[in-house]
């Protein structure tokens, strides 16, 4: 398989990288963190100029018909600056549902102004005993008059606290565990029984618990089939554990340029620290996880949109494994090769490094992936 970008994701690799650059390094990162919202509507707007926000969605769609891989290609880029604008939870996740299972009168409403830059999308699916289990829902929608009402609560909700638009799982029939029996609601950011609370994140970035109190939603707000959800569920959170893939190879591949600039500016004994042997083995086991850490993103951004479920769930969950132990390599000897500083809030490095762990836990863990890609490939656990 050809891992190697063609001219047009090339160019899309350039544009990127010089974008971020440019506009929006890890200082400005440094900023926003300390709003409320995280993010900037006016940065939103310059994201969708670029055409970014619509590169993957079909062009009767309004898109530009691109692939997931295009997608990770803007995604790693926008991980070397830290760039906090909900790219996985607007573009990836919310946008992903729309476009695959949104009526034409639900994209009209909801898909164009985000892709355009005018709104943001979140996708609510995680209760606090789920855990990873995607079918273990609480959260209930029960018929009322002509349409829903929604009650329970959602946890870790990307930009849960800033968007305009929220798709939320939710159980119309069956119980706690059942398969079947999930649907996904289109419910509006402001809507009368909805209360988000903010949760600052340990990288800096937010997410929100989101609280249902009898939110009503009309029938025309009932994405896709009734009851009939999970698959749909399933692939967007695959979808986001390969995005988070892109993005965390972007964090690792600033970490070790970073680190190979440190070593060959840091002397110790009228030297340059990076000639000593030692050094140079670790960057030299460094470099191979981050290839190998884009080998399995890239992969995984090709197989994510395979019509065989279980070929998307083998690959997503081979490169979010390598994503956690390659990621772990890479920014812990980050970390140490910095001399230990790098961990301090003032270094980028540290910054880097925070997001990495938690890109490591969203969309399942490493010990949850591996579970998954066992039972797919016939595997015995190992203790």
């Amino acid at each position: 398989m050809n891992f190697d970008l063609n001219e047009e994701q090339q160019m899309i690799m350039d544009q990127a990288a010089k974008f971020v650059a440019n506009e929006t390094p890890v200082s400005r990162f440094r900023k926003l963190r300390e709003t409320e919202r995280g993010w900037d509507l006016d940065m939103w707007g310059k994201m969708a100029e670029q055409g970014w926000l619509a590169i993957a969605i079909p062009e009767d769609q309004g898109g530009f018909g691109g692939s997931f891989v295009d997608l990770a290609i803007i995604l790693e880029q926008l991980g070397r600056g830290l760039v906090p604008e909900p790219f996985i939870a607007s573009v990836v996740l919310g946008a992903g549902i729309l476009s695959e299972h949104g009526d034409e009168a639900q994209r009209d409403s909801f898909l164009t102004p985000m892709i355009e830059g005018q709104t943001s999308l979140a996708f609510a699916y995680a209760e606090s005993q789920s855990r990873y289990n995607l079918s273990d829902c609480l959260t209930k929608a029960v018929k009322s008059g002509d349409g829903w009402t929604i009650s329970g609560e959602k946890i870790w909700v990307l930009n849960g606290h800033a968007a305009d638009q929220i798709i939320v799982a939710a159980r119309t029939g069956g119980s706690q565990f059942d398969e079947s029996g999930l649907s996904l609601f289109i419910v509006d950011g402001d809507a009368k029984g909805l209360q988000r609370i903010l949760v600052p994140g340990m990288d800096g970035q937010r997410t929100a618990v989101l609280r249902f109190e009898g939110v009503q939603v009309g029938a025309d707000r009932l994405l896709g089939r009734d009851g009939d959800a999970l698959g749909i569920i399933e692939k967007a959170v695959d979808r986001g554990a390969a995005a988070a893939c892109a993005e965390g190879l972007g964090h690792i591949r600033e970490l070790f340029e970073r680190t190979v600039a440190y070593l060959k500016e840091r002397e110790q004994f009228g030297v340059p620290i990076g000639s000593f042997q030692v050094l140079q083995h670790i960057a030299s086991d460094m470099y191979a996880e981050m290839e190998l850490c884009y080998s399995a993103s890239i992969l995984a951004s090709i197989q994510v949109d395979h019509p065989d479920a279980d070929t998307r769930k083998a690959e997503v969950s081979a490169a979010k494994l390598q994503l956690s132990d390659g990621g772990w390599m890479v920014s812990k000897n980050a970390i140490q090769l910095f001399g230990g500083i790098g961990v301090t809030d003032e270094q980028d490095e540290g910054l880097f490094f925070k997001r990495l762990r938690v890109l490591n836990s969203v969309f399942g863990d490493a010990d949850w992936h591996v579970s998954r890609f066992q039972s797919l490939k016939g595997f015995e656990a190992i203790d």
